[in-house]
């Protein structure tokens, strides 16, 4: 069975969730190899084995910190040469998505960004999309090169599944490009507590209807009692009323959690386009006839300031 490469999303060896869903979707079209850079890459093996990892290759050098993105591109170019894999996958972070464009690029092969699925063809992996603001679902593959895929956060379960895992140095010759942008400083995210936006398997956003920057506690309230993220429209975010790094949208961050729950929200495309591929959409709207009811599972027609308050005591209820 052909080899699949695993771009592996860890900080100081501790790997995060999307790059074991990574290794679940690999799996399905091949024997996922891991490729993990930088400090603590040789504490991610047991992990990665664990979730299906045959081989995991390793490289700590400190240009991987130093500089921007160009010595991970590097990193993987190095890895495709040795391993000639089946395809790339990467997570669809911001990052993740520069990596797999210029990566793209130097090897002269096709690429998939934001697939929610991916499955094995006769002429290389099939990528599921969803496309033209959520509008659509498409199925693609890559007809020139090593197919690079970029997949989104939630896209699949993460499943374990024991391989061997062996460790090995990946050799790595940086380019001329790798040290033109240096990171001069670091400033650590102050944490909320609350899972990472994209990431989170359920997701509470507010908008318009929520009406002021003070009433987002009450959003915040019910995310907490859910173990949620928090997340909001570009309305609320436009008139300042939580950051911008919180925006679900077309402009802002796509999620795609196991629930969704929009309060005082509207269902505008833009926003619509963000969280259309949830898997259990909740809407909590006054307004009967607002377009988010023609997307939901559920819908809750009634003022958000009633209904999440007593949603919220419920949740208490049930889990105290």
């Amino acid at each position: 069975m052909a080899e699949v490469l695993v771009y592996v999303d860890h900080v100081d060896g501790a790997v995060r969730k999307p790059t074991l869903e990574l290794l679940t979707l690999a799996r399905r079209i091949g024997e996922p190899v891991a490729v993990a850079l930088g400090s603590g890459a040789g504490d991610t093996a047991a992990v990665l084995a664990e979730h299906g990892a045959v081989k995991v290759l390793t490289d700590e050098a400190s240009e991987y910190a130093d500089y921007l993105v160009v010595p991970k591109v590097d990193a993987l170019q190095a890895a495709v040469e040795a391993v000639s894999p089946a395809a790339v996958l990467v997570s669809s972070s911001a990052e993740g998505k520069e990596i797999a464009a210029r990566l793209a690029l130097r090897l002269g092969s096709g690429i998939i960004t934001d697939a929610v699925d991916l499955e094995a063809g006769d002429e290389g992996p099939v990528a599921t999309q969803s496309v033209f603001a959520a509008g659509y679902t498409t199925k693609s593959r890559v007809s020139k090169g090593t197919p690079v895929i970029t997949v989104k956060p939630n896209s699949a379960a993460v499943e374990a599944a024991p391989a061997a895992g062996g460790v090995e140095a990946l050799s790595v010759s940086f380019s001329a490009q790798a040290t033109g942008t240096k990171v001069t400083g670091r400033t650590p995210r102050e944490s909320t507590g609350r899972p990472e936006l994209t990431e989170a398997a359920i997701v509470v956003s507010g908008g318009r209807g929520v009406n002021g920057a003070e009433n987002f506690a009450i959003i915040e309230a019910l995310a907490d009692s859910l173990g949620a993220a928090v997340g909001a429209s570009r309305a609320a975010v436009d008139a300042g009323w939580y950051p911008h790094t919180n925006q679900v949208g077309q402009t802002g961050k796509s999620v795609s959690p196991q629930l969704y729950i929009a309060s005082g929200i509207s269902g505008a495309i833009q926003h619509r386009a963000g969280m259309q591929t949830s898997k259990t959409i909740v809407a909590i709207n006054k307004d009967a006839e607002a377009p988010i009811f023609d997307l939901v599972d559920y819908g809750v027609v009634g003022d958000l300031f009633d209904v999440v308050p007593q949603l919220t005591e419920e949740i208490k209820t049930r889990k105290g």
